[in-house]
């Protein structure tokens, strides 16, 4: 998967805000809906709960970081918006990819890894 389009627009923010699913973390929120369009697009949000402009940047820059990590294990054809929160701010990119990928695998965004052979091979 290369690059992935930017979410934008104030009606698509509310159609996944009411009609996406969603998975919530003191870190993130996450959430995920198809779109007919066969292309990815993300979102973030920050909103003046998180703290000033240098809190909330920083915010998006972890998050947009630990997404990019990820976007390569992320199906096509999905809108995704995350939301910062106050702790969001104060992580590093590598703890909120780790929620961000659990986050989007029990959404449906990521496939589940297939489990190992536990017996090896006989």
């Amino acid at each position: 998967m290369g690059a992935f389009q930017v979410l934008n627009q104030n009606k698509d923010f509310r159609t996944l805000y009411y009609h996406g699913k969603s998975q919530a973390h003191p870190w993130l929120i996450t959430y995920v809906r198809r779109n007919r369009l066969g292309i990815t697009r993300v979102g973030i949000t920050t909103s003046k709960k998180i703290g000033g402009a240098v809190q909330r940047s920083r915010s998006r820059r972890v998050i947009r970081e630990a997404y990019r990590h990820l976007m390569a294990q992320v199906r096509d054809g999905v809108d995704i918006v995350f939301v910062a929160r106050g702790r969001t701010a104060a992580c590093k990119s590598t703890q909120v990819a780790a929620v961000m990928q659990k986050q989007l695998q029990a959404l449906g965004a990521i496939p589940e890894a297939a489990p190992e052979d536990a017996g090896g091979a006989r």
